[in-house]
């Protein structure tokens, strides 16, 4: 009983220790954080009331999660909100996804999408599976896919080697496409089987010469990997169009550095534009040039900005052959997702996919390109909704690369550009990477792409169609200024074809 007491007292000295040492730390970090502020001058705030004034920047920081967690509505939040969020989360797990009582979905702003009804859906011994699709007629490898939804792109470098592990496997087992971004092919983009569609971004990682251009070498080693089905060439992407890719120095590994062809360490800042591109002509030279190099299907993709380009391009390859056209065409939208960009441009510049994607499939029609080139659509989509809208408006094809972060365990943490991500998506850091497991995730990543799948076929077959891809512009209705809705085929109406260029 005796030494019980002992060790009791013993315990609590030592407590009463740790108690006062706390304490005196406390007030000698009070002390001299006070005379720290007073007597600097960057911090007029910090100046004026020292040491509460530092509280101020640790709510500020804070701010951001706490709104997240419990000030935020499901529907305010932006860039994705807590119901956007949510469905993506129960996809990607597998789990009951109704809801109850009814929708918390407003659907009185103008621009608000809803879908129309048939009087006689199409019944489930009726339905069908999407075809099959072929990309590139003219090339020596065409690729046929019937996937209607892939991972859009996200660099190695830009995202971890955990990540690129589990959207590996998990592309592979939902039968979709893995882009690679502009920091070209790891191992761990190999290493799952997923069919793979090679990103060239503006300074060339991956197929490059040290001083810059192509190496014809390494772009038909890479195309070489059988896994390696088609290639992309980025002019620009919708969260920094006019501005290239940004990986923050702290992100340069040895073996990124290897892979890219950069110094370690040192930021990685890719061109505006790739140099030897100047015009319409030098773009269908060069897709020309990537398509008899590899052999395979090659197209580019961009965020609309000026809409003259298109018509340009249309004529020019209607002068020179259908066969020198690009085999396919990623329009991004202007609230595209980035790992780091100015915010002058995720604020400001480019057309929303919205707009601009009902843009692009018509003049391809109107010059009789559509059906040669095939549209993919991308940027902020990661519900059934926003799929069955892109279907609607003429994609053949939808990428996303935030809705499967968010299958990863993203919780949109805003932390991408600071090697600091909490769940280890987009950090380098092993002990933040420990938490995700690739092979766990690869589940879900291949859950989320299949219950998009299903869920946008219960809209187009509540819509009186077989599948999504069937689903046309008069089966979505867009919310005006004045309240009432008008079918999207009257925005868009058909338009009227150049038959002399067919």
């Amino acid at each position: 009983m005796g030494q019980i007491s002992e060790f009791v007292v013993t315990i609590l000295e030592l407590l009463s220790f740790l108690f006062i040492t706390a304490i005196g730390i406390a007030i000698l970090w009070f002390i001299v954080a006070y005379v720290r502020d007073v007597t600097q001058t960057e911090s007029t705030l910090r100046r004026n009331y020292p040491v509460i004034a530092r509280f101020r920047y640790l709510f500020e920081h804070l701010g951001e999660f706490f709104r997240q967690y419990f000030f935020a509505l499901d529907r305010e939040e932006m860039p994705f909100n807590r119901a956007e969020r949510s469905w993506v989360y129960r996809a990607a797990k597998n789990v009951d996804s109704t809801v109850a009582f009814g929708s918390s979905r407003d659907l009185r702003p103008a621009g608000t999408v809803f879908f129309v009804n048939c009087p006689f859906p199409t019944l489930t011994e009726d339905t069908v599976e999407p075809g099959y699709v072929q990309i590139g007629p003219y090339c020596k490898h065409p690729y046929e896919t019937d996937s209607i939804f892939n991972i859009s792109g996200m660099s190695y470098g830009a995202i971890s080697i955990p990540a690129v592990r589990a959207l590996s496997k998990g592309a592979k087992k939902a039968g979709v496409w893995l882009n690679t971004g502009e920091g070209g092919l790891s191992p761990y983009h190999l290493e799952g089987g997923a069919d793979i569609v090679f990103q060239i971004g503006t300074a060339k990682f991956g197929v490059r010469k040290p001083e810059g251009g192509f190496d014809e070498e390494k772009l038909r080693e890479v195309a070489a990997h059988d896994q390696v089905k088609m290639f992309e060439l980025k002019l620009s992407k919708g969260a920094k169009p006019g501005k290239g890719g940004i990986l923050p120095g702290a992100k340069v590994t040895e073996e990124i550095s290897t892979i890219r062809g950069i110094p370690v360490g040192e930021d990685a800042i890719s061109p505006n534009r790739h140099p030897e591109v100047t015009s319409v002509c030098d773009l269908l030279d060069m897709l020309a040039f990537i398509r008899e190099t590899t052999g395979k299907p090659v197209g580019f993709k961009m965020v609309v900005g000026a809409y003259g380009f298109f018509v340009d391009m249309c004529e020019e390859i209607n002068k020179r052959g259908i066969e020198t056209a690009p085999d396919f065409i990623t329009i991004d939208s202007a609230d595209g997702g980035t790992g780091a960009a100015p915010m002058s441009l995720i604020d400001n510049m480019g057309v929303p996919l919205r707009e601009s994607l009902p843009h692009v499939v018509d003049t391809l029609k109107k010059h009789g390109l559509r059906e040669r080139i095939k549209v993919c659509a991308s940027g902020k989509m990661i519900n059934p909704s926003d799929v069955a809208w892109a279907y609607c408006a003429g994609a053949d094809f939808v990428n996303s690369a935030r809705g499967f972060m968010f299958a990863l365990g993203c919780i949109q943490a805003l932390q991408c550009n600071k090697n600091t991500c909490p769940t280890g998506v987009t950090t380098h850091n092993k002990k933040l990477q420990f938490g995700l497991d690739p092979h766990t995730k690869s589940e879900r990543v291949a859950s989320y792409a299949k219950n998009m799948r299903k869920e946008v076929g219960i809209l187009a077959h509540s819509c009186g169609v077989p599948e999504a891809r069937a689903l046309k512009r008069f089966h979505a209705r867009i919310v005006l200024d004045t309240g009432r809705s008008v079918s999207m085929d009257e925005l868009y109406p058909d338009p009227v074809i150049n038959k002399a260029a067919e």
